[in-house]
């Protein structure tokens, strides 16, 4: 039988005698198996080597086999009067897996206070008023001249927006865009080789500071090609101020008939606070980035009477069922990355900044009636 059965039995008491009443001791076992006492050397005692017990024996059974062996002898210093009172691996372990929580709950808080709002949204928040009256910004103040001197005043009763939506491919839709009063187009869409289908006529043409290069860089395409187009340049105040601002101004020197304008700070500051007001997401802190469609559809609703948007898709698109076809993000970009697949990934995204296009999809969708902003190919329900 074991040490530990045979120390613990009541047949079987191993009586030892210590050389007095607070000198640890050691229990072994003799030639016979019989339980002995001696006493112990000071590097014993400090160090545990007080009797051998089989491997994964508790503290708790060792303390009991002291209180066992040691009738009239005081165990070790470090064994206890009751079992619970000597530590255990298994509260050892438990007491560092609730030190491990306690720290992942500290970080999960802290994170969700240091701006990591997440997307997506399954609906936009309630709103209890309507929206600001966009066309009382004023557009004047909005976007200050850079070429030309020229204050933005011009006003269109019908305008169209032309995105840069592969569904306009096929389309024939050129001639009618051409038609219309007002025609807005953004970044670097360009219309030759795409005339059929998205016309040729730019009244204005929005471009984020991310495609600024590529499209001063083609002035053939964006600049002499359509004379009459008005340049609205949109970024942050600080990356704008100290290095694009002078590139686009070198450009106009170049080209004495272009007219160009940059969004002002303060109107910047305008389209956070309405992303904000309409979404109840904080753009910074939700690590977006508002795309050049958001831009494009407040600017033309200031603008224009009347909206008509060719080519953008309502934003239960990518979630229908079956999935719909896949195309290419932009028309002249046969082989660029799909449509859904962009929109999807942007909304979902939580690392890195992203446009929220379906959100902002769904603003566009609660402004149509009350900017009077149509949608077609694909038509929106």
């Amino acid at each position: 039988m074991g040490m530990m059965g045979q120390a613990g039995g009541a047949n079987t008491p191993c009586r030892g005698r210590a050389g007095g009443d607070h000198t640890p001791c050691r229990c072994s076992r003799d030639a016979g198996d019989r339980c002995v006492l001696r006493l112990a050397q000071r590097h014993e005692w400090q160090h545990g080597e007080y009797q051998r017990i089989p491997s994964g024996t508790s503290w708790g059974q060792q303390a009991s086999c002291w209180r066992c062996l040691g009738r009239g002898v005081h165990a070790p210093p470090w064994v206890g009067a009751a079992a619970d009172a000597v530590p255990r691996p298994q509260s050892q372990r438990a007491a560092a897996l609730g030190v491990l929580f306690a720290l992942i709950m500290l970080l999960i808080i802290y994170s969700s206070g240091n701006g990591s709002e997440v997307f997506p949204y399954s609906r936009l928040r309630g709103r209890a008023r309507r929206p600001p009256d966009l066309k009382k910004w004023g557009v004047k103040s909005g976007y200050l001249p850079v070429c030309g001197n020229k204050t933005l005043t011009t006003r269109c009763h019908q305008c169209v927006i032309v995105t840069s939506s592969s569904h306009l491919l096929g389309t024939h839709l050129g001639t009618a865009i051409d038609g219309a009063e007002c025609t807005i187009r953004m970044n670097d869409a360009p219309t030759t080789g795409y005339s059929a289908d998205v016309g040729n006529k730019t009244s204005f043409r929005v471009v984020a500071h991310s495609s600024l290069y590529r499209v001063l860089k083609r002035p053939q395409e964006f600049v002499n090609k359509t004379p009459e187009t008005m340049f609205i340049f949109w970024g942050p105040p600080t990356k704008m101020q100290k290095s694009l601002l002078k590139i686009i101004q070198r450009v106009c020197a170049s080209f004495p008939n272009m007219t160009a304008y940059v969004v002002s700070p303060g109107r910047m500051k305008q389209f956070d606070d309405l992303f904000r007001g309409e979404t109840g997401k904080d753009r910074e802190k939700s690590r977006s980035w508002l795309s050049t469609g958001w831009f494009t559809m407040v600017i033309a609703v200031e603008l224009c009477d009347a909206i008509h948007v060719y080519g953008m898709v309502p934003p239960s698109y990518c979630g229908r069922h079956p999935p719909p076809r896949r195309l290419p993000y932009h028309y002249y970009e046969p082989k660029g990355p799909d449509e859904c697949t962009t929109y999807i990934h942007n909304e979902r995204s939580r690392r890195g900044n992203h446009h929220r296009f379906i959100t902002e999809k769904r603003v566009f969708a609660s402004w149509a009636s009350l900017y009077n902003i149509t949608f077609s190919h694909p038509t929106w329900t």
